[in-house]
């Protein structure tokens, strides 16, 4: 389109006016339209890429296991004390630092899948999250993600395809660039153009520029959506890497998603999960880390209150880490971890896991948490109920070349 055409020869005094404004219309254009059917599902789902790989087994430790203990020296969690973990169903229980996630899992609107991971048996971060993004059975395969391509194969009428998705973060996450449309946005972290700047801007593009004056409308509006219809921001810190970031991120998503005409799909990444050193148990780095997911899980329940009982929120990570505490009291890079679904849509209060085990001889080279459920099955299961997709379209144009891989049942009500 001519629009992104001149988005991608911008200068660098224009990127300037669309960063004032606090956010990109990067990609595609995006259009409004009528809304969906009366009666019909308006579903919503939401993408978290949690980037570094994160440490299934101290996010959902699986305490009834007789190896965990004497593995996880130094980090290894309790049933009971005061920093005790959560109860789940008896063998698995969760980070203390995740109590609105046992909650949602109580009520029946969280379900954790352990033990899995992609097809990807590697241990390099952007080998791993390229697969996990692309959907690939391996690296390198492709530059577009399977959340596009699961848009781009829905018919022209759908909701979903008329509104698009969200990709948040200057640069979309692979997961949903491609040729169907993207609506870019970045939270703001400096102080934005006043609104008689952004107006005289706005009149000055409008004589000179018509296509920056139409891009830099649309991230206005954007923007405006995303941050409570201009009420004053924080401004500075809180990176996705901290619980405000995240809260900040989780809030704009939620508020763009739950829009009448806004996307019905959005892929989000937060950093900082690569805890090869001082990882902590009950308390510390990870459980920082943790704090600030189940805060962003909190906030996307209240952010997406109206459409929550149709909306699915999936929790991944590239990998997952050894079974073994290294000698830094930290975790090296693994293979099998768990992955979160949360939302009103998910038929919740569920531990889905074919447990492998964590004696020597049951990890994956002797080192990992071996993946027994591929992540793919589980994110075609979602979408199939969320989307109506059918099997076949899912094996060929969502994840190629997966029709051995056959969708996981009953994860959406």
């Amino acid at each position: 389109m001519a629009a992104d055409d001149d988005c991608e020869r911008m200068t660098p005094s224009r990127r300037a006016v669309l960063g004032a404004a606090g956010a990109l219309f990067a990609w595609s254009y995006m259009p409004t339209f009528a809304h969906a059917a009366a009666g019909a599902r308006d579903s919503r789902f939401l993408l978290v890429v949690l980037r570094g790989a994160l440490d299934g087994l101290s996010a959902v430790p699986p305490l009834g296991d007789p190896a965990y203990a004497d593995l996880r020296e130094g980090i290894a969690l309790a049933k009971d004390g005061p920093e005790a973990a959560l109860p789940l169903d008896g063998f698995f229980y969760l980070h203390p630092a995740m109590p609105n996630l046992a909650r949602l899992y109580a009520s029946g609107q969280a379900a954790i899948v352990h033990a899995s991971a992609t097809g990807y048996r590697e241990r390099s971060h952007f080998d791993g999250q390229d697969v996990l993004e692309s959907g690939q059975g391996g690296p390198g395969k492709t530059d577009s993600g399977w959340l596009n391509r699961l848009i781009a194969s829905l018919p022209p009428g759908e909701a979903v395809s008329r509104h698009g998705a969200l990709g948040v973060g200057v640069v979309p996450p692979l997961v949903v660039r491609g040729e169907a449309p993207v609506l870019g946005w970045a939270p703001p972290r400096m102080a934005r153009a006043g609104a008689d700047l952004v107006q005289r801007l706005g009149d000055l593009y409008g004589e000179r520029d018509p296509a920056l004056a139409l891009v830099l409308k649309r991230a206005i509006e954007t923007e405006l959506i995303a941050t409570r219809q201009g009420a004053e921001q924080p401004r500075g810190g809180g990176g996705p890497d901290s619980a405000e970031g995240m809260k900040r991120i989780a809030e704009g998503a939620a508020r763009l998603v739950g829009a009448e005409d806004g996307p019905r799909i959005a892929a989000l990444a937060f950093e900082g999960w690569d805890t090869h050193a001082n990882e902590g148990g009950a308390k510390g780095r990870l459980a920082s880390l943790l704090g600030g997911l189940d805060g962003a899980l909190a906030t996307f329940e209240s952010g997406l209150k109206p459409v929550w009982k149709d909306t699915v929120v999936m929790v991944v990570t590239e990998f997952g880490r050894t079974a073994r505490v290294n000698g830094t009291v930290g975790t090296d890079h693994g293979t099998g971890t768990v992955a979160f679904l949360v939302g009103g849509a998910i038929k919740g209060k569920r531990m889905i896991a074919d447990w492998p085990g964590l004696r020597p001889e049951q990890l994956h080279e002797q080192r990992d948490l071996r993946p027994t459920t591929d992540i793919r099955a589980v994110a075609k299961g979602v979408v199939a109920d969320l989307f109506g997709l059918s099997g076949p379209v899912l094996a060929e144009k969502v994840f190629p070349g997966t029709a051995d891989l056959k969708p996981m049942q009953g994860l959406v009500i």
